[in-house]
């Protein structure tokens, strides 16, 4: 599964240098050096000192780029950034090594040039994680490859034609995607001073700004998804979750793609639970053995929105889970604690849970077979996602799926 997420980005990298070889786009390299403070995950974290990380990003200006996206959002830039993070406890919460391609923007330019903003999502390698015995303060990380998002809002301080200084203040997250417990992620809070070193002289090159048309074209799709998660503490080995979805929609000028559809999910931890007879099912849920397969499914519908730009889109989806029965008993064992007795205290059913039972969400990034500007009336998409309810993780997912456009 880590092979397979590291893949897709690999992907989503080369397909964005690929989409670009028919224009002459300028480089540029960017180091950074970040300060700040790794907020505690948890009661009794670590403590830790000033967190400290380097950057080097490599980017391009897609300035004459012709392709719907780049015009339409005016020219945004993208790369990929390669990341040495020091999290202030080298003992107990290490560092980090962070491969996180982005995408950055020009923001508030009716005020000002000088802020962008720059968003990233990849993968990190941790060298430290939770450790019952030997590290059990440290709950944020367990696992060694992690999910890694970005944030960063820039200013410009100083600007010439080959180099520009920047300062920079934003918050990078860490986490596993709940495919092993303890997840509570690791989230950090930090400021930059960065350069921006161009290969050649930007302000010489305008953008084009050809004429484009307006279009709005109707389509369906559809995808399998394979996702792997666990279930607690104590039932902590990964296990499938197998998703098929639909969804019909509007793709709206080659760059924006907003739809609504349904899922169906089928848990295998939610079913060994009920097959084993663990807990919770004899003495609280017995009817549940009368059908194991159906209490462990999941269904609901959900609005999603994408961000198409060439072979690769930037995907969220917020969903109502109508039916998840086995919810109730996960929330019960993953929100209980073990009392002083030795006795494990089972969570109630509040109102949190019912707010977190109803609301899912899910975001991810997708690697499209034909590049979105040709507007294919077929297509095929491989993706990588975190699924979640009410903003909490609940699986990683790799999905394959087919998107059908109907011509005007």
């Amino acid at each position: 599964m880590r092979k397979t997420i590291l893949f897709v980005i690999a992907l989503l990298i080369i397909s964005n240098v690929l989409s670009s070889q028919n224009v002459d786009n300028l480089y540029y390299l960017s180091p950074e050096i970040l300060v700040g403070k790794t907020l505690p995950a948890n009661t009794d974290f670590p403590n830790t000192n000033l967190q400290t990380a380097l950057f080097f990003s490599f980017g391009m200006y897609n300035l004459d780029n012709e392709q719907d996206w780049a015009v339409r959002l005016n020219y945004p830039k993208t790369g990929l950034s390669l990341a040495v993070i020091d999290f202030g406890n080298p003992d107990q919460v290490g560092q980090a090594i962070t491969v996180m391609p982005f995408v950055e923007f020009s923001v508030f330019k009716k005020h000002s040039d000088n802020f962008n903003l720059n968003v990233g999502y990849g993968a990190s390698y941790m060298n430290t994680q939770y450790d019952f015995e030997a590290n059990p303060l440290n709950r944020a990380i367990t696992t060694k490859v992690n999910w890694s998002f970005r944030s960063f809002l820039y200013y410009n301080v100083l600007k010439d034609k080959l180099t520009n200084w920047r300062l920079g203040l934003g918050y990078i997250h860490h986490s596993n995607g709940h495919t092993r417990l303890p997840n509570q992620g690791l989230n950090s809070l930090l400021a930059s001073v960065s350069a921006t070193i161009n290969t050649s002289k930007v302000e010489s090159v305008k953008p084009h700004k050809p004429k484009l048309e307006q279009k709005s074209e109707t389509y369906t799709s559809s995808r399998f998804g394979l996702g792997y998660n666990t279930l607690s503490d104590s039932i902590n080995t990964k296990k499938e979750v197998y998703t098929v979805a639909f969804e019909i929609g509007k793709v709206i000028n080659k760059t924006f793609k907003f739809g609504g559809g349904f899922y169906a999910r089928y848990y295998q931890h939610f079913y060994d639970y009920i097959k084993d007879e663990e807990a919770l099912i004899n003495s609280q849920y017995p009817n549940f053995k009368d059908n194991a397969f159906a209490y462990s499914t999941n269904y609901g519908v959900f609005g999603t929105a994408e961000l198409l730009l060439g072979h690769f889109g930037v995907e969220l989806d917020l969903g109502l889970n109508l039916y998840k029965p086995f919810y109730k008993l996960e929330w019960q064992i993953t929100q209980g604690y073990r009392a002083d007795s030795g006795n494990y205290v089972y969570a109630d059913l509040d109102s949190y849970y019912k707010l977190k039972r109803t609301i899912s969400s899910r975001l991810g990034v997708k690697y499209y077979l034909i590049t979105n500007n040709k507007s294919p009336q077929h297509n095929l998409f491989l993706s990588a996602h975190i699924n979640a309810n009410l903003g909490q993780a609940d699986f990683s997912e790799i999905s394959l799926g087919y998107t059908y456009r109907f011509k005007n």
